[in-house]
């Protein structure tokens, strides 16, 4: 069985790769070489597979370089395009930083006008105050002055009585004495007339001046109302954008407020709220609208004071870029936002604070500690430069430390972090937080 397979093999090999002889001559011999089927079959398998080879490679060569290129041009229109959209970003930052500045402005205006209204409403106040006793004096006067009136009025009556009954006497008896007293009752009778006409034009006096005043009472409630809506209306813009950058930042602004109020319990200052009484009575509408107007100057104050001690602002003023912001990242917690930037750039606190680390720190490098009121805490790490020290009180805006590459770092930039109670949170959070209000 064997044999048969072999020879019909054979027979299929000598068909389609018959017996070849090579010839190989010299000058004095000549000599061939024989090639079997199964030699060509080899040889022909080889050539086959070492073609088949350069093929292959050649393919997966121009496969792969195709693919390197569409790879680089998609990484090329890919950085493109993250290029435009960081230069989009830069420019709605400044965009929003330029806003910023004029929301500030707008509400140290509108600050500047509120202390200009509470001058105003407060002289106001103690004019109106100065009026009422003014009237309440005309009306005590002109009380007074109706009585003696009255008193006058009566005298004159009797003392006409009495002269008519004098007279009748004198010009029954012509007694001299008896004229002499006519003389004196007439005398009396122009005098108290001339008092009593004295009186009745006081009197009219009186009520004039009464009219006046209260006709300039009704022109100064009239322009108090508008000082009032004034008040409110810059109040309402004043107040609302500062309640909801805090909301928005996740802060309860009832214990906030609470607590910058126990921080700064002293008196005095421009803003300081005051009452406004009625020496023991009832509060006017306009009392009232008066206390709630110098509720809501104390609240902005508060406001202000609290932004101060809350990281609202940027680390850096100078030209940034974003390059990694806060969330997971290659399975782990990226805990704070990358800005990247020129070497040196300065960086700045973003809230008053006490630092309580300024060094060396493991894969942080230089970093410096921020802590905040409200259990705020914000750290800068990578620096270069480091321009505080540890237990060093720092405000809002000064200047920490210098962008560097220190640490873990792949490249300048500024790993900026916010913890609150110990745990992270998005710093843009905030800084967002505040862009229509500084």
């Amino acid at each position: 069985m064997r044999t048969r397979l072999a020879i019909r093999l054979h027979a299929i090999l000598e068909r389609y790769f018959p017996e070849r002889r090579v010839f190989l001559r010299s000058d004095t011999e000549t000599r061939f070489i024989r090639l079997k089927p199964g030699s060509q079959l080899l040889a022909f398998a080889g050539a086959s597979l070492v073609v088949s080879w350069t093929i292959i490679a050649t393919a997966i060569l121009l496969m792969d370089s195709i693919g390197s290129g569409n790879f680089r041009e998609q990484a090329k229109r890919d950085q493109r395009i993250y290029e435009e959209r960081l230069n989009t970003l830069s420019a709605e930052r400044d965009k929003r930083a330029e806003e910023a500045r004029e929301a500030q402005e707008r509400f140290n205006s509108v600050l500047a006008q509120v202390s200009i209204m509470q001058s105003e409403l407060l002289a106001s106040e103690t004019r109106r105050r100065e009026m009422e006793k003014g009237v309440d004096v005309i009306q005590t006067t002109l009380r007074r002055i109706m009585r003696e009136r009255d008193d006058a009025r009566e005298q004159v009556a009797s003392l006409t009585e009495a002269a008519g009954a004098d007279g009748a006497t004198t010009l029954a008896g012509g007694d001299p004495a008896d004229g002499q007293t006519l003389d004196f009752v007439t005398a009396a009778l122009a005098e108290t007339a001339e008092e009593r006409d004295k009186v009745i034009a006081d009197a009219q006096y009186a009520i004039q001046q009464a009219e006046e005043m209260e006709y300039e009472i009704r022109l100064m409630q009239d322009r108090n109302d508008q000082i009032f809506r004034q008040l409110e209306d810059a109040m309402s813009i004043s107040v609302e954008p500062l309640d909801k950058m805090f909301r928005k930042a996740g802060l309860n602004t009832d214990s906030l407020l609470d607590s910058v109020r126990r921080g700064y319990s002293g008196q005095g200052g421009p803003l300081t709220p005051l009452s406004i009484s009625t020496s023991g009575g009832e509060l006017t509408p306009d009392a009232i609208r008066a206390n709630a107007i110098l509720n809501q100057l104390d609240k902005i104050n508060l406001y202000r004071l609290a932004a101060e001690r809350a990281p609202f602002d940027t680390p850096l003023k100078t030209s940034f870029r974003f390059t990694s912001g806060f969330g997971q990242r290659w399975g782990r917690l990226h805990a704070g936002t990358d800005f990247a930037g020129a070497h040196g750039s300065p960086i700045y606190a973003t809230a008053d604070g006490v630092v309580i680390h300024a060094g060396w720190q493991s894969g942080y490098g230089r970093l410096v500690k921020i802590q905040h009121d409200f259990g705020i805490e914000t750290r800068y790490a990578h620096n270069s430069k480091l321009y505080v020290k540890k237990g060093q009180r720092v405000s809002r805006g000064d200047k920490i430390a210098a962008m560097g590459n220190t640490g873990r770092s792949t490249g300048t930039h500024l790993h900026y972090e916010v913890r609150v109670g110990g745990k992270a949170v998005n710093p843009m959070t905030y800084i967002k937080a505040a862009r229509d209000v500084f």
